[in-house]
């Protein structure tokens, strides 16, 4: 895996963690984290030929489905879909809304 990928793939696993997670607290922490590499990524935007953002999102997808986390996770079973709901130029862009991001991915999740 190169780089840019490792590195879309630690932040959008923030927002999915920050979306699953019931404990407000934890939460906030995964919105911090999730702030903090989106705006490394931001301040140095990997090049979108060097990364599939489907790719990206998948494999953040099974680091947010830690073993570990699975006790703090309430608020949505996790069935997101295939496809990365956001786009490389969105979350590097200024004004991306983290929490917006973290409701959007509760919104589309099943609930079961």
């Amino acid at each position: 895996m190169n780089a840019s990928v490792e590195r879309v793939r630690d932040a959008l696993a923030e927002l999915i963690k920050a979306a699953l997670i019931s404990d407000d607290a934890a939460s906030l922490a995964c919105r911090d984290a999730g702030r903090t590499k989106l705006a490394a990524l931001a301040g140095d935007p990997p090049d979108p030929a060097s990364l599939r953002m489907d790719g990206a999102w998948t494999l953040a997808i099974q680091e947010a489905e830690t073993p570990e986390l699975a006790p703090l996770e309430g608020q949505v079973n996790l069935t997101l879909p295939r496809a990365c709901p956001f786009t490389l130029e969105a979350i590097v862009a200024p004004g991306f809304d983290v929490d917006q991001a973290v409701d959007h991915i509760r919104k589309i999740a099943s609930t079961g």
